[in-house]
């Protein structure tokens, strides 16, 4: 029997650093619409969902083919995290019947990341012990070089001491989430309410694919670019 798949697609009605971010003109057509059709496009997703506490949002998402859940306003607050919203979800739909084996969440702050994008995600999930995959990109790795006080006020590294003073070249690669895609094994959410598991594979995305917009100027890059 073919595993199910559901899409979550969060996306809340309030925005502090670009208003109306999710459905803001983005290339002829809003924001979210990006996304909706690349979930929709994929091979492996049976249903893609849009969560909003905001009517346009929803009816937005419905016009480009998305089924849609209206979350509480307590969900949509600054303090609401994906998880809690991932698992409102899943309850939703689970209260009326409808049951998946896993889920990937979908940021609709990520135009860039394509149906390819995510199919390629999934490839790796099933040919591969990983439990979770998770959208990346390379990242600066002499971030490894930080440090920090600790709590009797002397310096230690973030992550392994030794990393202070190796050279750049010899740190190890490191990735940064990128935020386009999470995908997960729903019993393992469920059991943790978490992305993250001890099998988490990368899928590693270009840099200049990897944008999550937050503000106009992130919109005006990629115009640029």
């Amino acid at each position: 029997m073919s595993l199910k798949v559901l899409a979550i697609i969060p996306a809340r009605g309030g925005s502090k650093g670009l208003p109306r971010k999710n459905i803001i003109d983005f290339d002829g057509k809003p924001l979210i619409a990006w996304t909706i059709e690349a979930s929709l496009n994929s091979k492996y997703i049976s249903k893609t969902v849009v969560s909003s506490d905001d009517d346009e949002i929803l009816n937005i998402s419905k016009k480009y083919g998305s089924d849609t859940i209206k979350r509480p306003f307590d969900l949509a607050s600054d303090n609401a995290t994906s998880e809690s919203v991932v698992k409102h979800a899943i309850d939703y739909l689970s209260s009326n019947g409808e049951e998946f084996d896993i889920l990937i969440l979908l940021q609709p702050t990520s135009p860039l990341r394509t149906a390819i994008d995510i199919d390629e995600g999934f490839g790796i999930m099933f040919h591969s012990e990983a439990t979770a995959v998770i959208s990346v990109c390379e990242y600066d790795s002499k971030i490894l070089k930080s440090c920090k006080e600790n709590e009797k006020g002397f310096l230690e590294g973030v992550s392994k001491n030794e990393y202070l003073f190796m050279k750049r070249q010899d740190l190890p690669i490191v990735y940064m989430p990128n935020g386009a895609f999470y995908i997960i094994y729903k019993s393992l959410f469920l059991d943790r309410i978490t992305f993250m598991t001890d099998n988490t594979s990368p899928y590693v995305m270009p840099v200049n694919l990897s944008v999550d917009i937050d503000t106009i100027e992130d919109i005006n890059n990629i115009e640029k670019d």
